[in-house]
């Protein structure tokens, strides 16, 4: 599905990944971890287009997207979740998801019933305006927004910072939810290892904008951890 293959980029003259190769399978969960100021939003953005590569090549479904302006991935199936969330605070939570619908496949001004079904609290909400929302509540628009599209890969950058545990519980329901539904492969950044150890079925470590280790959940030992992860 999605192949990421020794990729380069970075801010100005700035270098911050170097040669980092990943692959995401259809319907599988990837976690991305490391700590911070490691590369990992850097990776999400190379892998949206939003940053362009300098070096190596994104691919998904079997095409190149290396070239590929952010829209494009976006109407190839890919959805993303940004770190910060990214609504438009003018916007009424409506107009927000129905912005989602932009990078459908098929042109609709109908937002899917799955978009909406994950976080019921959405449609309660659709008068009011996306910035008068909590940050949790925020969290969720965006998340709904970027499955009105019905993405078949979905890119989460830390969803659950700065939110409340009610919420984040409601976020890893969603994300179960998706990986039972086996339609849509994630790729997830998400500093708590708990609540990576409890949806993921890949991992992934970066450090120093390289990957230093990559396994399954059962090879995630507390060595591993104490080398990449532990502050």
């Amino acid at each position: 599905m999605l192949a990421v293959q020794q990729l380069e980029a970075g801010y100005g003259e700035s270098v911050i990944l170097r040669d980092v190769s990943l692959q995401v399978r259809p319907g599988q969960i990837v976690c991305l971890l490391g700590r911070n100021g490691v590369g990992k939003t850097t990776l999400m953005k190379g892998v949206m287009g939003l940053l362009k590569a300098r070096k190596g090549a994104v691919s998904y479904n079997g095409a190149d997207l290396t070239k590929t302006a952010p829209g494009g991935r976006a109407k190839s199936g890919i959805g993303y979740v940004p770190q910060g969330r990214e609504i438009f605070p003018q916007l009424t939570v409506f107009e927000n998801v129905l912005l989602g619908l932009e990078a459908a496949k098929v042109k609709t001004r109908t937002i899917p019933d799955e978009a909406l079904e994950k976080f019921p609290v959405i449609r309660e909400m659709y008068g009011r305006r996306g910035g008068d929302l909590s940050g949790g509540q925020q969290q969720q628009l965006a998340f709904a927004r970027a499955l009105a599209s019905k993405p078949e890969l979905l890119l989460l950058d830390e969803p659950c910072e700065g939110i409340q545990p009610s919420i984040v519980d409601d976020i890893r329901d969603v994300i179960r939810s998706i990986k039972a539904d086996g339609k849509t492969a994630i790729l997830l950044v998400e500093q708590s290892l708990e609540f990576v150890k409890s949806v993921g079925d890949y991992f992934y470590i970066l450090e120093k904008g390289s990957i230093a280790w990559e396994g399954g959940l059962e090879s995630l030992s507390d060595d591993v951890i104490r080398k990449y992860l532990t502050v």
